[in-house]
Formats: C-alpha cells, structure tokens, sequence
C-alpha cells in the first residue's frame, strides 16, 4: 500500500490544501493529514478543532484520514510506514524553505521521499494566516476555505470578539 503524509498546521484547511489532498489521494491509495503540534506558533483553532475540521472536509474521500502527531515528522512517516510526504508549493518563495525541509528529512531518513504538488493557480495566493485575516476583518472568506471552516471561523471569531 503506498501512502503519503501531508502535514501541516492547518489552521484553518483552505481551499488550496483540500486541493492537494484530493490530487494526493488519487496517487497514493492512502492520505494521511497529520496535523502537526507547533509549540512555536499560536493557532487560532486548538488541535481537536483542526482534526475535526479537517475529517469534516475530507469525508468525501474514502482513502483519506486525519491524524495528529508531534515531534519530527520522519519519526511520524515512519510510525504510519508512509513512503512519502507531500509538500503544496504555491510560489517560488515557498520552494527553498521546503527543499531545505525535504533536504533535511532525507538525511534523517534516507527512505522517505518528499513529493511537492502545486495547487490550482486559482488557490496559489491562499494561505491560512491570509484567510484568518480577512475574516477577522469581516470579509467573505467562502471562496476560499471549504463551508465547514468558515462556519467554524465565523463562530471562532465572533467567540473571540466577546
């Protein structure tokens, strides 16, 4: 069984991530988004919140799961005896941070390969912290993030507001 992991924060799922996963999950017969812990950064939405966000929009997809995990990420893959993982470039910008990653997870583990997928160019200017920001700021983000997220920033935000 091939499969990939695509680890991320997501905070929240965008458009461009829900993207690569179904791309993805026509290449590997399993997907495993692994939502990363990252004690660096301060989500918006707490770890079970993105799990649940992220099994509500990837339910559609029979060969597609959602996972959490902590720590390095070669130590994950090969935990879920993954092959690969799939990185989403949506700029040149992005590409020497990633190859630096990539670079860096093959020598700590010479076994796993780093598959880079271009979303649509429709979703190549998406990020989650773009997306948080427009709607902490009242815009409509419906274009860009499935219905389940932006129902549940809508709800987070008017939350926080409070």
């Amino acid at each position: 069984m091939r499969i990939v992991i695509y680890p991320g924060s997501f905070d929240p799922l965008t458009n461009g991530h829900l993207d690569v996963i179904e791309r993805a999950a026509k290449l590997f017969d399993k997907v495993v988004v692994a939502v990363a812990r990252n004690e660096g950064k301060q989500p918006l939405f707490s770890m079970d919140e993105r799990l649940d966000l992220v099994r509500a929009c990837i339910r559609h997809l029979p060969n597609v799961e959602a996972d959490s995990f902590d720590g390095l990420l070669v130590d994950y893959v090969e935990r879920r005896s993954a092959q690969a993982i799939v990185r989403g470039l949506r700029a040149v910008s992005d590409f020497e941070f990633e190859f630096q990653l990539a670079l860096m997870n093959r020598k700590l583990s010479e076994r796993v390969e780093t598959i880079f997928m271009m979303p649509k160019d429709t979703y190549t200017f998406l990020s989650s912290r773009i997306v948080k920001e427009i709607a902490r700021l009242g815009g409509d983000v419906s274009e860009f993030v499935p219905p389940d997220v932006r129902v549940a920033l809508s709800g987070k935000l008017r939350h926080c507001a409070a």
